[in-house]
């Protein structure tokens, strides 16, 4: 990747972050930790790696991404929006009465979003399945799945796992977004999901492990993901939840948090300072 598409990556990144404190700060509550962590990635596909077209968002032979950590919603809407899905406006009307934006991600109301989430597991299922039909239509195009790490608990994950493994899905990539931090508690403490990148191996897919804000590295991980054409692909991205909102990165009650727009303009002049710095 040359560097004048990585610096733009990397503004569409800031963008992306600065909208999804904006959209929750004006709705007063949201999960802000795990929206954060998943920015730079969402960046990299929707700008750069996804084949879609804002104009035409159930065409056919489009790239598509379940975000089954449906919970990341905003983050996603901050990138459907930036990208052209619709317009910056909704982002006001996050989980506001009469919104096309609730607070977990809904294909049925959501201009871009390919699969329902909510029920932690089912987004990561559905994703395999999708990537199945493709493969079965003899489509070229790729399915690209977020899973949370506290999300990893869930059965249904797994079985998706083996499914896919023991199918060679090749066209079937996805991402942990391994921030170490769950509702209740780090993922550690609850549920020690052990070596993750090992784990996935072990279930048939190609499994890398990259800083998961790095858009360079991330980029990496995807040609090789792309270029191999015998399994499934997991990248494993080392996240911090929280990633770039003053008041809530490095915290572990940033699962869900109440602030308002006046908390969310500090975080905003916060990263507005970080970038003059930079």
């Amino acid at each position: 990747m040359d560097k004048e598409k990585l610096d733009f990556l990397k503004a569409k990144a800031l963008e992306i972050r600065k909208l999804t404190i904006e959209e929750i700060g004006t709705l007063g509550v949201g999960h802000i930790g795990g929206a954060m962590s998943i920015v730079e990635v969402l960046a990299l596909l929707y700008f750069h790696r996804m084949r879609v077209d804002p104009k035409q968002p159930r065409m056919a032979d489009r790239d598509q991404l379940v975000v089954s950590k449906g919970h990341a919603g905003p983050a996603v809407y901050a990138a459907l929006a930036a990208r052209g899905f619709f317009p910056k406006e909704w982002l006001a009307t996050l989980n506001q009465g009469g919104t096309r934006l609730p607070s977990h991600c809904d294909r049925n109301l959501t201009p871009g979003i390919d699969m329902t989430a909510g029920s932690l597991g089912q987004g990561f299922s559905a994703a395999a399945g999708i990537a199945l039909g493709l493969w079965m239509d003899k489509k070229p195009s790729h399915v690209y799945s977020i899973l949370g790490d506290g999300e990893s608990n869930e059965g249904q994950v797994w079985e998706a796992a083996l499914f896919a493994g023991t199918r060679k899905l090749s066209n079937f990539i996805a991402f942990t977004d391994y921030n170490k931090q769950q509702l209740d508690g780090y993922t550690k403490d609850i549920i020690d999901l052990g070596d993750l990148e090992a784990k996935w191996r072990e279930f048939g897919w190609f499994a890398q492990t990259v800083d998961g804000h790095d858009i360079a590295a991330l980029d990496g991980a995807v040609e090789k993901a792309i270029a191999q054409k015998e399994k499934p692909s997991m990248i494993v991205m080392n996240t911090i939840k929280g990633r770039g909102c003053s008041f809530a990165e490095g915290i572990l009650a940033n699962h869900n948090m109440t602030f308002n727009m006046e908390k969310a303009k500090e975080a905003l002049d916060a990263l507005d300072t970080k970038e003059g710095r930079e």
